[in-house]
């Protein structure tokens, strides 16, 4: 257990998260996976002031194609309907596109997630093309809809680049075309919760097609979990323990049933097992720390989820997911 489970563990008058569990069912992933989130590494263009990852250019934590290709054989073996690929920035793997080109033979259903950014840089420029051609989901990082905002936490003219980048994904369908889904996700800028995210996403489209022309399909709402560059944050201001309170005493027993750790599973770069991507910021592996070369071969086994008090992040309010709220 890294350090920063280890102080999130010790916050005084906080119960402990299973203790809040009463359906035992909830303690068990379901008896099939519907998502495989593949980290393919911790390199990223960027170096985020909320990133629970701590991604940054120096990183050096990068997905063999040999743990891809694990993946790959465990989607097909267990018939697991969605890829979702991450990092860091993922298409700073070499064997980036590889891994698209096949997941998209493996399952009808391939997620990338992106910073925008990255894809303004020289080497990456045919990449929304390669998207579309292979009708990949986005999942883009926009945190603010305004630039102040958002250069502040990634840096000065990030969000003009983004900008840029989303208006050429429209050109190419994405957020306009039924199979092109672009979808964008949203993270406070600091301790505080993000807001229902409903009304968020009206804001987003309305200001985004009002300034920029830009269209989307849906906005999720992140809520930031203590930890990474996030957890340095909340303790240089001395707010680890208020945030982690706030989390606790908000605590929604609805939001249980949509944990994403219930129907997924986390591969990180080196192919160890997590029931989350939070977990595997945490060092928290799954029970027996298997790794995905341990699952080729052989059926689905239901497995009891490890959690940790960080867990409050995805059961405040209205719940918190890679897929936005829960509730």
């Amino acid at each position: 257990m890294n350090q920063a489970l280890e102080d999130v563990k010790r916050q005084e008058n906080i119960p402990d998260f299973e203790s809040r569990i009463k359906d035992e069912k909830i303690l068990y992933t379901q008896d099939h996976l519907d998502v495989m989130q593949i980290n393919v590494g911790r390199l990223c263009n960027l170096a985020c002031r909320h990133c629970h990852v701590e991604a940054g250019p120096e990183r050096t934590e990068v997905m063999s194609r040999k743990v891809m290709e694990a993946c790959l054989q465990v989607c097909l073996e267990q018939k697991i309907p969605t890829i979702d690929i991450t990092g860091g920035a993922p298409e700073m793997n070499q064997d980036f596109e590889w891994l698209v080109e096949e997941a998209c033979k493996v399952c009808g259903h391939v997620i990338v997630r992106t910073n925008l950014v990255i894809l303004q840089e020289e080497k990456y420029r045919d990449l929304p093309k390669f998207y579309a051609d292979h009708k990949v989901e986005i999942v883009c990082s926009l945190p603010y809809y305004r630039a102040k905002e958002m250069d502040r936490i990634r840096g000065e003219g990030t969000f003009a680049q983004a900008i840029q980048v989303i208006q050429e994904l429209n050109r190419f369908g994405y957020g306009r075309d039924t199979d092109l889904i672009l979808n964008m996700v949203y993270n406070p800028a600091g301790a505080f919760f993000p807001p229902p995210q409903g009304a968020m996403e009206q804001e987003y489209k309305a200001r985004l097609w009002k300034d920029y022309g830009i269209v989307f399909n849906n906005l999720f709402t992140i809520t930031n979990n203590p930890m990474g560059r996030f957890e340095a944050f909340l303790k240089r201001s001395g707010n680890l323990e208020s945030y982690m309170k706030k989390l606790s005493d908000a605590f929604n027993e609805k939001t249980l049933q949509g944990l994403m750790c219930r129907f997924q599973i986390s591969v990180g770069w080196d192919g160890r097992l997590y029931d989350c991507d939070f977990n595997q910021a945490a060092d928290l592996p799954v029970s027996g720390e298997e790794t995905i070369f341990d699952l080729t071969g052989k059926s689905f086994r239901t497995r009891r989820i490890c959690f940790g008090n960080h867990c409050y992040g995805c059961t405040a309010g209205q719940g918190s997911s890679c897929g936005g709220a829960t509730e």
